[in-house]
């Protein structure tokens, strides 16, 4: 029995919802690009979800669903408040608040098909206000409750600095929130679809999942490219920089992608956001920096940005604390998350690999006396 490590190569299923063939994204068959341009988070949520782009009176309808489940039991935010914020993990204080939601939902271990549809709204709701008041309650403020007449990215920024957000504001997070929604069978995402697989409910399979993008493997490559431009902090000193990491061997993080060869699709998208809020916000050598740190590791080592890379500079200059960078993937992700739980359900067998052995053999037992 041959073992491949890590499971590189290695098709474990069969899905509807996202693929990634010859280094192009489509979320069921729509190209990220088409998407990324022109759909709203919503849409693509419930395309996901529903395998179809919505109608008016249908993304309407679930817009209104969404927002009306935004707001999180009081336990929680108490349970926020109990912690030790000064050391205590984002992603892991979303983690314990997230398993913490489904002790106050009712259909928690209903299995219908319709019940997992609306703890999915739930989840999909609540996620981005339990980010938004844990980073309001480490600084010694309240949380702030969404506004019905917000769009799913505006409300985020709302209610994480308690002001309405600037246009070029919302689409920079719409379009992030879109580009990060979903990226077939990830480790987060696999992790989801194991963890379901046994018939567990849905809350412990988005819990299981933030366990997996916590890692550094998977989640938090943006909040160390904004962590290495803000110890580079000009543009002349990049390139010196960068040059003195790679001769340390260091890893240039946000560069190359395991999946793709030839460059994310969905880089160019968050660069353009990066160079316009960059410019707004007086946060140009971030930008500048960036370019010229893709440019050399281009040219010298073969790889191009990928999506982590200019995430960092937007979400720096939408005054995003930087350890909330993975906690706003897992926003976003969700939804993905969520659209594979739904697909596990609808046709589900156990997930249960085997092992290559490659251990001692022929070991004889021997009385403890005698070792």
């Amino acid at each position: 029995m041959a073992s491949t490590k890590g499971l590189e190569g290695i098709t474990a299923t069969e899905s509807t919802i996202s693929s990634i063939i010859d280094d192009k994204l489509t979320y069921v068959g729509y190209d990220i690009d088409d998407l990324a341009n022109h759909s709203s988070f919503e849409e693509v949520v419930y395309l996901l979800w529903n395998q179809k782009l919505p109608k008016e009176n249908e993304l309407k309808e679930f817009r209104e669903e969404l927002v009306s489940n935004m707001d999180i039991p009081d336990e929680v935010i108490a349970h926020l408040k109990s912690y030790d914020l000064s050391t205590v993990h984002p992603m892991a204080a979303l983690r314990t608040a997230i398993s913490m939601l489904g002790l106050f939902d009712p259909e928690a271990d209903e299995m219908d098909e319709a019940a997992n549809k609306r703890k999915a709204v739930r989840l999909q709701a609540k996620i981005s206000t339990v980010v938004t008041a844990f980073s309001r309650i480490r600084k010694g403020q309240d949380p702030v409750s969404p506004k019905k007449d917000l769009s799913f990215a505006a409300n985020f920024l709302y209610m994480l600095n308690n002001k309405e957000p600037e246009d070029v504001e919302i689409e920079a997070m719409n379009k992030a929130l879109v580009l990060h929604a979903d990226h077939e069978l990830n480790a987060s995402t696999f992790t989801a679809r194991v963890c379901v697989a046994t018939l567990s409910d849905v809350y412990s399979g988005v819990t299981a999942a933030i366990g997996a993008l916590k890692g550094p493997l998977h989640g938090g490559a943006n909040e160390r490219v904004m962590q290495m431009l803000t110890e580079i902090d000009s543009v002349e000193n990049a390139i010196p920089a960068i040059e003195k990491k790679l001769e340390n061997k260091e890893k240039i993080m946000g560069m190359g992608h395991r999946v793709y060869r030839n460059g994310d699709p969905r880089a160019k998208h968050l660069k353009e956001m990066s160079r316009e809020l960059t410019e707004l916000t007086g946060h140009s050598k971030y930008y500048e920096m960036s370019i010229k740190i893709e440019d050399y590791i281009k040219e010298n080592k073969g790889l191009p940005a990928n999506v982590d890379f200019y995430s960092a500079s937007v979400y720096h200059s939408l005054g995003i604390d930087h350890d909330l960078f993975t906690p706003i993937f897992a926003v976003s992700r969700v939804s993905g998350w969520l659209a594979h739980i739904l697909e596990q359900y609808a046709d589900n067998r156990l997930i249960r690999p085997r092992a290559e052995y490659v251990g001692p053999k022929g070991q004889t037992y021997k009385p403890i006396e005698q070792r």
